[in-house]
C-alpha cells in the first residue's frame, strides 16, 4: 500500500467533505432522537464509500482515454468554475 497516496487522499477527501451538505444532512439525520445513531453512521459510510468507489471506475476509465495532466487540467478548471458560479450565485 502507498502510505503517501493514503494519507494524501484521506486529507484531501476529509478536508473537502468538513461542513459540505452531505455532513450537514447527516448532522440533521442524526439529531433525531428517534433514530439509531449507528445506522446513521452506517448509512452515510456506506453511501461516502459507494461515491468514492464510482469516482475511482470513473477516473480509471477516463485515464485510459485522457492524459493525466489533461484530467488534472479539467478538474482543476472544474473547481473554479464551480468556486466562480457559487460566488455569482452567493
Amino acid at each position: 500500500m502507498e502510505y503517501k497516496v493514503l494519507f494524501t487522499v484521506f486529507i484531501t477527501v476529509f478536508i473537502a467533505e468538513l461542513g459540505d451538505k452531505t455532513q450537514l444532512a447527516t448532522l440533521l439525520f442524526a439529531a433525531d432522537k428517534e433514530v439509531s445513531k449507528l445506522t446513521v453512521f452506517a448509512g452515510a459510510s456506506l453511501a461516502l464509500v459507494v461515491a468514492a468507489g464510482i469516482g475511482v471506475l470513473a477516473g480509471s476509465t477516463m485515464a485510459q482515454y485522457i492524459n493525466e495532466k489533461y484530467l488534472h487540467t479539467i478538474a482543476g478548471a472544474g473547481f473554479i468554475g464551480i468556486g466562480l458560479w457559487m460566488l455569482v450565485k452567493a
